[in-house]
């Protein structure tokens, strides 16, 4: 198997030596949830020489962190690469991988030659010894971040940190096994390593340590190990029953799974991810092609789950975003809209990373079993590119966590019923600034305003109670601190165009915030207006009961409402000018930069067709993971096997160019193509394309694990 190569970022500095173990002891702190990846500090010399030294250092994930000596071990093999006529060689090394357990830094200091010690750093960088359990919460957290760091084959997660070795660290049936000893042993205390973005309070089934396990599983078609995994730890907690499920459901045993919920449902009938995992399989059955006669019955159903777990969790962003979800597909769109205003959004917490000082030289060298012109000429090609500012300001493609998944709900609907439908729905809902400016009439006197009391403030809501919205996120604002709302201008810069008719700029709703900033007797901040807040004379009493039934905005969704404008707005004027020049005949030429960004905008906007047409416009112009991942996906829906396979090739090929041997899904498309076509004519397929025959041994390598793991397909 080839390895990637070693990307070495050196520092020729001699007076600041070990300056990369410094800065990285200096962030322990505050790190919050796995860790960075680890750290690999060399010291080089001249062979012949014991003066001038130089320091080198790279990141790695997936190498095996069980022990001192395995982390010794990769050092050693880095002396290796050192060729006879290198001018230097390795003196010493230091791995540092963190323990997001016990929040210490495990390091392994290596002399060559010499003597090898280990120990650890705590937060306060006082050193600590290492014992066989921090060594076995070290193994774990280094699995787990080798999931959580690999990229999807977009190459986004690669372009974040520069210089990173990414391995499998799960390659056979015998280091699956110590992996799942490891969770076993830690499980219950895998809250203490942080959730995933969308979680808001990390618990014993919705943790790190569960996302990658059932990353694992999924990616690997590993079911059954699963099975028997959560089957042994539902015995001591019956929460890890929905994990069970979810297995089960991987796994197609559906039966089973619905069994395993039921009872457990009874034993424990508040538990929101049970909840949760029962709504999701009703909704994806109703929604089976083979079922549509029974759909309305388990959408039904679906929604009863969804809105008993926002009871068990009214905190929690998933409960409510699955409720909203569930309302979408009945197509109740002033429910689904009211819920997406009731979920609870936070702050999108980023992955730990390195902050290294600056590398005084790069060096990123290329393994020549990587060479393939389309690829290696992408660098040259992007210099230069042209990307008009319009493409570069939408906010929507900088949206992570809460606010990524609301959007997509958002956009959903926004692709069903169309813009001005939802605008019309958005004005039924939620109170609109003109109808508040014109309903809102102070007083005539004090006495006719009903003096508080316990039973109004229940109706109204609490006014000193924190409202949904209130603290001013990050993707909230815009960086400059000015308002989002977009401005229109067209490509050619004119203001207001013919184009930007078709798209009307929403106008904007009232938010709590707003109603806080007037007189709070008058208008408290409460959910609903109520009506004791008017002079009677001056409405009708029709006007007041919709009014009064409205709700307030959210500030985080209105500001999402302008962000899908200028995505709409943005989207219009591209098919619109696209349509003139066929027209004419003409043709339409955009960078491959401008290509990608639009095929991302169509996709958001669940215009799949249109975002294959741009990411096959860029692909004509230079090589992109970004646009090739868009195609994939289009290609694994439609089962066109052979497109499928060419471009799992040229991906896997672009990840060992940048030292990346391991992407889980690259390896689920891998297996699930195997699954449906067999082990023999995927591999026929790989072989016969027209590729250099190194490029094509890299792709095999991902087969081989299937076969290793004995995937569904690979037998005989």
């Amino acid at each position: 198997m080839v390895a990637p190569a070693v990307p070495d970022s050196f520092r020729l500095t001699e007076e600041i030596l070990y300056e990369s173990i410094e800065a990285r002891t200096e962030v322990l702190a505050a790190l919050r949830e796995l860790g960075p990846p680890d750290l690999v500090q060399l010291i080089k010399q001249a062979p012949r020489s014991s003066g001038k030294q130089t320091g080198v250092y790279h990141h790695v994930t997936g190498v095996d962190a069980s022990s001192s000596a395995s982390l010794a071990a990769y050092i050693n093999t880095l002396t290796y690469k050192e060729t006879s006529q290198s001018t230097t060689k390795i003196a010493e090394g230091i791995y540092c991988c963190y323990n997001a357990f016990s929040r210490l830094d495990m390091r392994v200091h290596v002399t060559i030659p010499g003597s090898v010690e280990s120990y650890c750093i705590d937060e306060r960088g006082d050193k600590r010894v290492a014992s066989d359990e921090l060594w076995l919460e070290t193994y774990l957290c280094s699995v787990l971040r080798a999931y959580s760091y690999a990229d999807d084959g977009s190459g986004d997660t690669i372009r974040k940190i520069m210089g990173v070795r990414r391995f499998n660290p799960v390659t056979n049936t015998e280091t699956e096994h110590r992996f799942l000893q490891a969770a076993e042993q830690l499980f219950f205390r895998g809250w203490q390593l942080g959730s995933d973005s969308i979680v808001q309070v990390p618990n014993n089934v919705s943790n790190h340590l569960t996302s990658g396990l059932l990353k694992y599983f999924y990616t690997t078609g590993r079911f059954a190990s699963g099975i028997n995994l959560f089957e042994k730890l539902r015995t001591r907690n019956v929460e890890v029953s929905s994990l069970l499920a979810k297995v089960l459901f991987m796994g197609n045993e559906e039966v089973q799974a619905i069994r395993v919920l039921h009872e457990s449902v009874k034993r424990s009938p508040m538990d929101y991810v049970m909840l949760d995992t029962q709504s999701e399989f009703l909704k994806k059955k109703a929604l089976n092609p083979n079922t549509l006669e029974m759909k309305d019955d388990r959408l039904k159903i679906a929604l009863g789950c969804a809105d008993r777990s926002t009871i068990a969790a009214p905190s929690e962003f998933g409960t409510w975003a699955r409720l909203a979800d569930v309302y979408v597909t009945m197509e109740d769109w002033e429910n689904a809209l009211t819920t997406l205003n009731s979920c609870p959004m936070f702050t999108y917490q980023d992955k730990d990373a390195p902050i290294m000082p600056e590398p005084k030289e790069i060096h990123l060298p290329t393994l020549p079993e990587t060479r393939l012109d389309e690829i290696d000429s992408e660098p040259e090609s992007k210099f230069g590119e042209q990307v008009h500012p319009s493409l570069l300001t939408l906010r929507a493609a900088q949206y992570k966590g809460t606010f990524k998944h609301a959007y997509s709900i958002l956009t959903e609907m926004t692709a069903k019923i169309g813009w001005d439908q939802l605008l019309k729905i958005r004005s039924n809902v939620f109170v609109m600034e003109e109808e508040y400016r014109s309903e809102r009439q102070p007083p005539v006197n004090d006495a006719a305003e009903p003096r508080r009391n316990a039973s109004m403030d229940g109706l109204r809501g609490s006014p000193t109670q924190p409202v949904n919205g209130d603290d001013h996120t990050d993707e909230e604002r815009s960086n400059d601190g000015e308002s989002y709302a977009p401005t229109l201008v067209t490509e050619n810069g004119v203001t207001g165009s013919r184009v930007d008719e078709s798209i009307e700029k929403p106008s904007h709703t009232v938010t709590p915030q707003e109603v806080k900033s007037g007189n709070e007797d008058v208008y408290p901040p409460v959910k609903y207006l109520s009506h004791t807040n008017y002079p009677q004379s001056k409405t009708t009493d029709e006007q007041l009961s919709r009014f009064n039934n409205k709700r307030l905005c959210e500030r985080w969704l209105d500001s999402l409402f302008m962000v899908l404008y200028e995505d709409l707005r943005i989207y219009t004027i591209w098919r619109t000018e696209m349509a003139q020049y066929r027209a004419q005949q003409m043709q339409y030429k955009k960078s491959a930069e401008e290509w990608e960004i639009l095929g991302s905008l169509a996709s958001r906007l669940h215009h799949q067709a249109e975002a294959v047409e741009a990411y096959r416009q860029c692909l004509q112009i230079r090589f992109s993971p970004k646009a090739l991942t868009g195609l994939l996906g289009d290609f694994e829906r439609e089962k066109n096997t052979r497109e499928t396979i060419a471009s799992v090739i040229r991906l896997i090929t672009w990840q060992y160019r940048w030292y990346s041997e391991f992407s889980p899904e690259l390896l689920y498309t891998v297996r699930t193509l195997i699954e449906d076509e067999g082990a023999v004519k995927v591999r026929s397929i790989i072989q016969a394309t027209s590729l250099p025959q190194n490029v094509l041994d890299l792709t095999h390598h991902y087969a081989a694990l299937c076969a290793t793991f004995r995937s569904s397909g690979t037998e005989g």
